[in-house]
Formats: structure tokens, sequence, C-alpha cells
């Protein structure tokens, strides 16, 4: 039997019930569909995390910095080396420790027992570029300047739940609080913070006072960089506030967008990736059985061929081909559908789609393998007949 014989009987045994034939395709199109559509939204959803990568975490950057028995590692005004690279937006120095957590504060200096006027409140220090460091803003009144740091002036800074809960509500007056036996004029209110949340519940006190709680060395510093500086300025912020030093500083830096990328691309495969493959075993189950029963309605044609000197070669080539041609088909459908639908759902979702041309071309192919190996059984079953026992 010749190649274009061969491939004529294929096509007229498709093409004998097309009805069947395309219910049969359908099950390849959905799973050839699934899997375009799985690994072209995954493609192009992981290209917009970079787009869209949130640029307050991609930016962020906390240089932690231990303590030393001797000299601190890191002045107070080596924050100014910091904002001097190239790269850097703001950048502030806070010194916390757990001595001045859970200090007593209260807004009068009037104890009555009958009342609960004290709060316990955390207590920390920082250089004067706290509020852009912090990525919030000043609610109320004004942060403290170097004026305020150099004089050593009882202000203080507090933030917007630590107002609520001493009842601090406009600062016209010049309101007071009192931590311990002294009282710091209170100068204005933080809040809408993005960083370092938990300044909202804080009383943030110039360097200089700081020092009466035991605050006297930097225990982090906060680095806000431009979008994609974050990576060199994590390797150059140690050696900028330590000369000498900067191996013992811990740098936290955010993670690399092309890493949430692909890790946003290589879970949403995962779980596509599995439904595409069920879609394609029901797909092969629909073509094998449609081919075997296609080989039992047939029996006597092919007793007549083998006994017209037909071999079993012959016979199992022909109904090989025709489940490949289903899920040749079936593949082919399912790979325009599936790239039509990553187009549209780019276009809903404005976006820009990300379409792998070998992927279109392997789509095709994978259906053509799955009908060739849903057919293989069927195909040797034909083939083992005998000619004397289909045509009885």
């Amino acid at each position: 039997m010749h190649v274009h014989d061969l491939i004529g009987e294929a096509l007229a045994g498709m093409l004998a019930k097309p009805v069947r034939s395309a219910l049969t395709t359908l099950g390849t199109v959905l799973g050839i569909t699934t899997l375009v559509v799985t690994l072209g939204v995954a493609a192009t959803a992981g290209n917009q995390i970079v787009g869209r990568f949130d640029e307050l975490v991609a930016t962020a950057i906390t240089v932690e910095v231990p303590e030393s028995e001797h000299t601190p590692l890191v002045e107070w005004d080596a924050v100014d080396r910091v904002t001097r690279l190239r790269g850097v937006k703001s950048a502030a120095a806070v010194a916390e420790s757990k001595d001045s957590t859970n200090l007593s504060v209260r807004s009068n200096d009037i104890v009555d027992p009958t009342r609960v006027t004290t709060q316990s409140m955390t207590v920390l220090t920082a250089t004067v570029g706290l509020p852009e460091a912090a990525r919030g803003r000043m609610v109320q009144g004004r942060f403290y300047d170097t004026g305020h740091i150099r004089r050593g002036d009882r202000v203080a800074v507090i933030g917007d739940r630590a107002a609520q809960q001493l009842g601090i509500t406009r600062l016209d007056r010049s309101p007071a609080i009192f931590i311990g036996k002294h009282a710091y004029t209170v100068i204005g209110i933080i809040g809408d913070l993005r960083r370092e949340r938990n300044l909202s519940t804080a009383v943030i006190v110039p360097p200089t006072v700081g020092r009466r709680f035991g605050l006297r060395d930097v225990t982090r510093v906060l680095v806000n960089t431009s979008l994609g500086a974050a990576d060199l300025i994590a390797r150059q912020a140690p050696a900028a506030l330590s000369p000498g030093n900067g191996d013992m500083l811990q740098v936290v830096a955010p993670p690399s967008p092309t890493r949430a990328r692909d890790k946003a691309q290589d879970d949403v495969n995962a779980l596509f990736l599995i439904l595409g493959l069920v879609s394609l075993v029901v797909g092969a189950v629909g073509i094998a059985n449609v081919t075997l029963v296609t080989v039992m309605e047939r029996v006597p044609e092919i007793g007549l061929r083998r006994s017209l000197g037909a071999a079993r070669r012959h016979i199992a080539a022909q109904f090989l081909l025709e489940s490949t041609l289903i899920g040749l088909t079936g593949g082919v459908i399912g790979a325009g559908v599936g790239v039509v639908t990553v187009v549209a759902v780019s276009a809903a979702k404005q976006w820009t789609p990300l379409l792998d041309v070998r992927l279109a071309i392997a789509a095709p192919i994978a259906g053509a393998v799955v009908g060739l190996l849903a057919g293989l059984y069927p195909a040797l079953r034909a083939a083992r007949m005998e000619p004397v026992d289909a045509l009885r």
C-alpha cells in the first residue's frame, strides 16, 4: 500500500462518521488548549510581576547593626554617607533596645488611681530622615530637626495610634508627655506608615535625648532606593556605614523580581499543567475508545483487506494514522484556541501577551503523539485478526 493510499484510507475512515470524530477530537482540543493557555498566561503574568513588582518591597533595605563592646560599628552621621550613594532616595538610622520597650508614658503629671492614665510604649530614637525612610508622613506638627538634636531639646514625636491612646488630638497648645518623671513636648504626630508600622505606637526622641534611655548606638538603618538599585545599594551600604567593618553588618535586601516572577510562573504552571495533563489523558482515552469501536465495526472490512493481500502492518498503520490524524487535528485546533485565549485574557487585563513560538509548534505535535499512543492498542488488535475469523 502506497503512502498516499494509506492517507486517503485514513481520511476516509475519519470522515465516515464526522460527528463521532469531532467529539473524539474535542478531548484533545481541551487538553492542548489548557496547556497552551496555562503556559501562555503564566509567562504573561510572570512578565507583569517584573513590571508591577511592589515598589515598596523592591526598594526597601534594612541594615541590622549588631552590638559592639568597644566603639559603635555605625555612627549617627554615617547615614549622610549612605544618602550620597547613587540610587538612594532616603535613609535613617534608628536605635532601639530591650530596655526602651514597655516604658511608662502618660500625657499628664497627675496620678489618678481611679483611671488608667499610663500606657506602656516603646521609646526609640532616630535621625531626622525617619519619616521619609519609614514611608510615612507627619499627620500633625513636624519632625524634630538637627537644631533640636544639637541642643538636646526635650521634644518627642509620637505615632498616630500612640496619640489616640494618650488622648492627644491637637498640638497647638504644645502638649507634653511624661516618660518616667521627665516631661517631653510633643511637636509632631507621624502616621500613614508603609514601613516600620510599629512606629505608630512608639515615642520617638532625638538621639541626644535617647541616651537617657540607653539608646546610644545605632541598631538598624532604613534605606529606600530607586527601583532596580536595591542589589547595588545592598552591597555598597555596609561599606559606607562602617568602613572596615562592613562585613559585620547584616543587610536585609528585597528578593529579586526575576525570582518572584519565576516562582509565580512555576506555581501557576504546577497547578494548571496537572489540569492540562488530565484533559490530555481524557482525550487519549476517548481516542482509544472510539478507535477500538471503529475496529470492531470494521471487522468485515479488515478481513476483506487481509484476504486481498494486505499485511498486518498495513492494517495497523491505517488505524494508527487515523488516531494520529485525530490527535493532530485536536492539537492544531487547541493551539489556535489557546493562543486566542491568551491574547484575549491579556487584552482584558491590559497586559502585554508573551507567547513562545515553540509552544505553538509543539502543541500540534503533542496532540499527534497523544493520538498515536491512544491508537496503538486498537491498531495492534486489528492487525492480529485472522482473515478467516474476520470474514466469518
